[in-house]
């Protein structure tokens, strides 16, 4: 799947286009809907940098692969995308198929500008090849464990499964509240069902629960749970993952699905780039954009930059990412190295608490910013 060259692009030299490669989740068990608003993003972002002249009057071309949310699918796809002669690997939602794919590009030598996934250890070892826009977990967790602080929650459960992710992500949580005097209770998801969680709750007198689990399933069903349970009624339920964010959301859960906060990595105001941006992705997805779609422009912006400023030359591009300051839809990205954070790292992109308002589920609410 390839993104071709506008009319206006193909008006440019016939220079060979400057292939960038894309990793996004579009089929299950990848997170779809995220999926088709991060590559809206990227293919928008293409199209504007082809209409404006593309990169040194060569047009970008984006080739796109699948990852389906397998960490091994995406590592075979950087190394097929590197013989197929991309300049850099783009994208991912899912975090612990991106670190996949930034072990496989940094052995390869190819700069890899990871937009969405989080978890903070991307790679193994400090690598040259590797930059991310997201804001790593440690960052957006700590802020939410602040949310729920903030709103009177010290006694949290987390309805988990086995992942690097979400394990991780409850160390970001236990460690942020432990000292606060919060306690996070673990409830194994493997060894519950949906109505034994609300049992759990009950027993352990949680007054938050926490979905650290894949979307729809089990997070649907235990949501559905929580909610019908009449024991319940006051449990603040949470996805700090980002659950509440697209609109199948919604479709599945109806009124249920509302007042379940979450992060999302969005300012208060969009640039104005990214005003523009917004009514673009609105009209292209026949949505509201998620902030993925945001994180999908501003990767391809910065990726073609770096290329107007360094040329297309794989090391030139890894050894740009301290020098490049890029106006994006969120803000000014530049690249910093932080510690515990192995790659070239934005410092950081705004993070929001938000959720679906009740009374109207369609329109989200700012609950805290950080």
């Amino acid at each position: 799947m390839t993104t071709p060259p506008s009319p206006l692009a193909a008006k440019q030299s016939d220079a060979a286009a400057v292939r960038i490669g894309a990793l996004v989740p579009l089929t299950r068990p990848g997170w779809v809907g995220a999926g088709h608003h991060l590559l809206a993003g990227l293919e928008l972002a293409v199209q504007a940098v082809n209409e404006a002249g593309g990169v040194a009057g060569r047009p970008l071309e984006l080739v796109v692969r699948d990852t389906a949310a397998d960490p091994q699918r995406a590592a075979a796809a950087v190394a097929e995308l590197a013989q197929l002669g991309v300049v850099a690997v783009a994208g991912e939602y899912h975090s612990v198929v991106a670190r996949a794919a930034a072990a496989r590009a940094d052995a390869l030598g190819l700069p890899f500008l990871c937009s969405s996934a989080v978890l903070d250890a991307l790679t193994e070892q400090p690598t040259e090849w590797v930059a991310r826009l997201a804001p790593a977990q440690s960052h957006g967790w700590q802020i939410y464990a602040d949310f729920l602080l903030g709103a009177g929650h010290s006694r949290v459960a987390v309805a988990t499964q086995p992942s690097v992710y979400w394990a991780s992500g409850t160390r970001v949580l236990r460690d942020h509240l432990t000292p606060r005097g919060g306690t996070v209770v673990e409830l194994d998801m493997r060894a519950l069902d949906p109505d034994a969680v609300c049992d759990e709750l009950v027993d352990q007198r949680a007054t938050a629960l926490l979905l650290l689990v894949g979307h729809p399933e089990p997070a649907v069903p235990i949501v559905k749970s929580v909610r019908r349970d009449p024991r319940l009624g006051e449990i603040l339920i949470g996805a700090p993952a980002g659950q509440p964010e697209f609109a199948e959301w919604a479709e599945l859960l109806g009124d249920d699905g509302a007042a379940i906060p979450f992060l999302r990595y969005l300012p208060e105001h969009l640039t104005p780039l990214g005003t523009r941006v917004e009514t673009a992705l609105r009209e292209q997805l026949a949505e509201a954009p998620s902030f993925v779609a945001f994180e999908g422009y501003d990767t391809i912006a910065v990726l073609a930059e770096v290329l107007r400023s360094h040329g297309v030359d794989r090391a030139r591009i890894a050894d740009s990412w301290s020098h490049a300051a890029v106006e994006g839809t969120r803000g000014q990205i530049r690249f910093s190295r932080m510690p515990g954070i192995g790659v070239w790292q934005w410092v950081w992109p705004s993070v929001q608490v938000v959720d679906r308002d009740p009374a109207e589920p369609d329109r989200f609410r700012v609950l805290h910013v950080g």
